[in-house]
């Protein structure tokens, strides 16, 4: 098939709908095949048990996708604002796990589409771990795709964690995958959200709304899509691109796997922001100086485009590594920030702007000088999106740890305690401490960076044990 053919028949398949108004696949289209696994592992392993699906009514289940993909090629500006082109074409077999409201009937509307993340040398959902709670709640379906060469055919872990897993094809299940190369991870993305609806995973779903999510190198790819495929497919109704680096995504080779030790330092890029579907940006504290550098890409809001960085936070923290911590043989315990709130309002919000609903709020920049953090009289980051750990602090939460610390600790960040006498002034008693992190709790609910329905989960989080108690001296 001629390549100016291909991509109008990707243009056309990937079509916010691509069906017609009853929901069939248009004539000419040809959709990627689904075929759905028996159980058995996926592979998909947290550290942090996430909620029961079964008595949400949720069902998980696997399939094979099969389709074609196509590759692309173009110019590629600091800016954001690409023209690609379609490059070649490849057959591709991966896989992917859908999470749904098993009654058509419960569902929301909206597909929460992850690009899972191979950094560790297999398919990993930490998007997944964060959002879980607030995707269940509202009725969303999520699908994590299998996007990347290494987690198909397997190879190194970018980032040495001690949980290391092989591709998916060690496993005599998914024995059949075959990746043609990161060169088409992008329209594998694409292929596999696009046929979801039908006939696919979802098709007795009435799918209104498809979100692009992804964390970490995750992240990185989803710069390059909606740099550069968005503005072609018109898939997606809006991004949560999470914890980025400065750079962006190589558009990658057949055959091969991009290396993210080589393309993390290429050169800082912004999300365009011209995309006429919206984007909602999280960094954490931890994502803006060290390796991922993301400070010289940091970037101005715009009318469609939402950047938030969290004060206090890692781009791993405690929450996601749960009670596996010490596995991580990190010198200082990890940073126990409260990104995860402020995840799970940035996904709220996105979903109801991509609906027509109101913008996300702008928030503040954090403050930084020469490369360095602007510190609180308390020893935490000034400005950025506020929690009640840094409003009504106990730790010194960081985004960074111990110098010669490993590549996995640097990533998850520390927490310092505070001295006892510098508590005992900020707080009367364990009870004033309570009140003054009540109070913080209500003002990031207020100001639209925390949701009232995680209100007694943030209020659980308080640690009045900490708080020096004159009645007990």
């Amino acid at each position: 098939m001629p390549l100016r053919r291909l991509a109008e028949r990707r243009a056309h398949q990937r079509d916010r709908r691509g069906h017609d108004r009853e929901g069939r696949p248009e004539e000419g289209v040809v959709l990627t095949t689904f075929t759905e696994l028996p159980p058995g592992p996926s592979g998909l392993l947290s550290a942090r048990p996430g909620p029961d699906l079964e008595a949400a009514g949720y069902v998980e289940r696997e399939y094979v996708a099969t389709g074609t993909a196509v590759s692309y090629r173009g110019d590629q500006p600091p800016d954001g604002h690409w023209s690609l082109d379609v490059g070649g074409e490849a057959a591709f077999v991966t896989r992917l796990v859908v999470r749904r409201p098993e009654s058509p009937g419960a569902f929301s509307g909206t597909v929460v589409a992850e690009w899972l993340n191979v950094s560790s040398g297999a398919d990993a959902a930490p998007d997944w771990t964060y959002l879980a709670d607030e995707i269940v709640r509202r009725g969303h379906a999520w699908v994590g795709v299998s996007a990347q060469h290494v987690g198909v055919e397997g190879g190194a872990a970018a980032v040495v964690s001690g949980f290391e897993q092989e591709g998916l094809k060690a496993d005599p299940r998914h024995a059949a995958l075959r990746h043609p190369g990161d060169a088409f991870a992008y329209d594998i993305f694409s292929s596999v959200v696009a046929g979801l609806a039908g006939p696919g995973p979802l098709s007795d779903l009435d799918v209104t709304v498809r979100l692009a999510v992804g964390e970490s190198q995750s992240a990185y790819a989803l710069t390059t899509y909606a740099n550069g495929v968005q503005p072609l497919v018109r898939l997606f109704d809006g991004f949560l691109i999470h914890s980025r680096g400065g750079a962006a995504m190589p558009l990658g080779e057949p055959g091969r796997a991009v290396d993210l030790a080589i393309f993390r330092t290429n050169e800082p890029t912004w999300v365009r922001d011209d995309l006429d579907v919206p984007v909602v940006m999280v960094q954490t504290e931890g994502d803006l100086t060290g390796r991922l550098r993301y400070l010289p890409a940091r970037q101005p809001d715009a009318e469609r485009l939402r950047l938030w960085e969290v004060a206090g936070t890692a781009h791993a923290d405690k929450y996601q590594i749960g009670e596996f911590e010490d596995l991580l043989g990190c010198p200082l315990p990890v940073n126990r920030g409260q990104q995860a709130f402020v995840v799970r309002a940035a996904l709220r919000h996105l979903d109801t702007w991509a609906r027509g609903g109101p913008a996300a709020p702008s928030a503040e920049r954090l403050e930084v000088e020469d490369g360095a953090f602007v510190l609180d009289e308390h020893g935490n980051a000034r400005g950025g999106v506020r929690t009640p750990v840094v409003d009504a602090p106990v730790d010194r939460l960081r985004g960074d740890t111990l110098p010669d610390a490993s590549v996995i600790c640097e990533l998850f960040g520390s927490t310092l305690p505070m001295d006892p006498a510098r508590l005992a002034e900020l707080y009367a008693d364990p009870g004033a401490y309570l009140a003054a992190y009540e109070i913080a709790t209500d003002g990031a609910i207020a100001a639209g960076f925390v949701l009232a329905e995680d209100r007694a989960e943030v209020l659980a989080e308080a640690r009045p044990e900490l708080v020096p108690n004159p009645t007990h001296i």
